[in-house]
């Protein structure tokens, strides 16, 4: 019997169905391997990775001059991200560590590593509500403002001091401070000291209209004194229908080369602002500041006047009033006279009512 042949097509090599389960193996291995990989990438870059521990935002401030390692340090220091490993790989692969930027940045809760390198690479920083009053002196100015920018103390102190610099503004050390108006301003966190008393200048520009120049020139008065005196009104009384009779009394005074006589202006060169009772010793103080002893305006403000005491000088009220003296009943209002005699009655009835209240300093 001839043997039957076994025909090639049909034949299998026993190893195939081995090879087979490999090939499976192997590709089932790199898509679990890759899958693994994308859900490791993906939560590093998209898993909320801001910690705020319970409040809803946070603000990261990057000072001029940072570099990444002092941004993560600032962020871990304040406990702002979870994972510091996932947040530098994010960094890196987004090219941040080169593009540090300062500034105020607000930090939301659950952000991921993404959105917080975005922000922090984009610049997007916060704006600064910077609100300034009436300071009493540049030393508690620079203060109030350094707290609020960038800008340090030491910084604006060496501007406010230097009146070469000063001279490009048309101010000295002594009336620097009437540039500033008190407001509320919009600023960067990260505005330099020069930055800062730039961008008052313009603002000092836009409040000077020429209409408000020639209401100073018509009282034979530069914009600077008109603050200065402004500053006395202010010290002198916070009733803002007397502020214009008050601004006119100093400039009759001025007009017949009288000395102001101002109790705050007193006070400012003593230095005490607890004072509540001017005495005769505070009267003998030796300073430009003390219009006791000198005529004409001081050299500066004894503080930052409100732009409503500045319009009250520019408006003052015109009359022949000579003096004037704080109200017995300390209501705040005052009593006006054009004679001396008329005044001491006042003035009396006023230390009487010191005395009764005790109030002997």
């Amino acid at each position: 019997m001839a043997k039957k042949k076994t025909s090639k097509a049909n034949a299998k090599p026993k190893s195939s169905g081995f090879r087979k389960k490999v090939i499976i193996s192997f590709i089932a291995l790199i898509v679990v391997f890759g899958g693994g990989t994308a859900y490791l990438t993906y939560t590093k870059i998209y898993k909320p990775n801001v910690d705020l521990s319970g409040e809803s935002q946070a603000y990261l401030y990057i000072k001029t001059g940072s570099n990444f390692n002092d941004v993560l340090r600032s962020l871990l220091d304040n406990r702002l991200i979870k994972n510091e490993s996932s947040f530098v790989w994010v960094a890196e692969r987004k090219g941040y560590k080169n593009k540090v930027k300062p500034g105020k940045y607000k930090i939301k809760k659950n952000m991921s590593n993404n959105e917080l390198v975005n922000l922090l690479r984009s610049g997007a920083q916060e704006p600064v509500k910077l609100v300034f009053n009436e300071a009493r002196t540049k030393q508690q100015f620079v203060e109030v403002i350094s707290k609020q920018i960038e800008a340090n103390q030491e910084e604006l102190n060496k501007l406010l001091n230097d009146d070469d610099f000063l001279k490009e503004y048309g101010l000295n050390t002594k009336n620097v401070l009437t540039l500033f108006i008190p407001n509320t301003y919009e600023f960067y966190w990260n505005t330099s000291a020069n930055e800062f008393i730039e961008r008052m200048s313009t603002e000092s520009k836009k409040f000077w209209t020429t209409e408000r120049v020639k209401k100073a020139q018509k009282i034979g008065l530069t914009k600077a004194e008109a603050s200065v005196l402004a500053s006395i009104v202010q010290q002198e009384s916070r009733v803002a229908d007397e502020q214009p009779v008050i601004a006119g009394v100093y400039l009759n005074r001025l007009k017949k080369g009288m000395r102001l006589q101002a109790d705050p202006t007193v006070i400012y060169a003593v230095g005490d602002f607890t004072i509540k009772r001017v005495l005769n010793v505070h009267l003998e103080y030796d300073s430009p500041y003390n219009t006791y002893k000198y005529a004409g305006l001081p050299p500066g403000p004894i503080c930052i006047p409100y732009s409503s005491a500045i319009d009250a000088v520019l408006n003052r009220k015109a009359h022949n009033y000579i003096y004037f003296c704080a109200k017995e009943d300390f209501s705040g209002r005052h009593n006006f006279a054009a004679n001396i005699a008329e005044h001491d009655r006042n003035a009396a009835k006023f230390r009487k009512a010191l005395n009764q209240r005790k109030i002997f300093k």
